[in-house]
Parts: C-alpha cells; sequence; structure tokens
C-alpha cells in the first residue's frame, strides 16, 4: 500500500507543478523555487514531517523534500550550535545531494557535447 501513498503524493507534487505551468504566466524556475520554499515553510509548521511520514519518497524525493531537509537541518544545527546553525544547518543537510548533482552534471558534460538548440 505504500507504494500507492508513494505514487499518489509524488503524482500529486507534479500535477500541481503542471498546473501552474500550463495555466499560469510563473515560470518553472520559479515554481521550483515555490516548492522548496513551500517544503521549508511546511516543515515549519510542522506538517511536512506527516506528509513524509505518509508517503515517504513520495514527499521526500520532490524539491519539496529538499526544502523539507534544508529546514530540518537548521533546525538540529541551531539546537546543537545555537545561532550559528541558522547558517551551517542547512548547507550540512544538503551537502550530499548539491555535491552529485555537480559531479553528474561535470561527468555529463565531460561525455556528450551540447549542441545549439536553433538547429
Amino acid at each position: 500500500m505504500i507504494y500507492l501513498y508513494v505514487f499518489l503524493i509524488g503524482g500529486a507534487f507534479c500535477l500541481i507543478a503542471q498546473l501552474l505551468i500550463d495555466k499560469t504566466k510563473i515560470t518553472p524556475a520559479n515554481i521550483l523555487v515555490l516548492y522548496v520554499c513551500s517544503g521549508v515553510v511546511l516543515t515549519g509548521v510542522g506538517l511536512y514531517g506527516y506528509i513524509k511520514d505518509f508517503a515517504s519518497a513520495g514527499a521526500t524525493v520532490p524539491l519539496t523534500g529538499f526544502g523539507y531537509t534544508l529546514a530540518m537541518g537548521v533546525r538540529e544545527a541551531v539546537d546543537k550550535h545555537g545561532l550559528l546553525g541558522v547558517l551551517m544547518g542547512g548547507l550540512t543537510s544538503t551537502s550530499s545531494g548539491v555535491t552529485a548533482a555537480m559531479v553528474f552534471a561535470v561527468v555529463w558534460a565531460a561525455l556528450f557535447k551540447s549542441k545549439d538548440k536553433n538547429i
């Protein structure tokens, strides 16, 4: 049953983003930022933990999950290091994901040659 929940919640996030792209003038970049910020806000008010517990990967893989990870990292670092944790918590908690994205981007760029989109 968990697979169904993962699919439904992850699919709902994707559906909302697609509707925003199709029905509004919001750019995809702004939607990405909106999703990360929504994850942070929902975590801050205590709702995203319930969504994550219900749908696991369906809630942690989308960008809202990145916002959740940022917020939880800041919360844990503030508890441990005080006010300095605001600056270091988000970076510490998301460093592996950011590093993986950068490494894969470099490998992809090295393996494939970019093409002009106008051709």
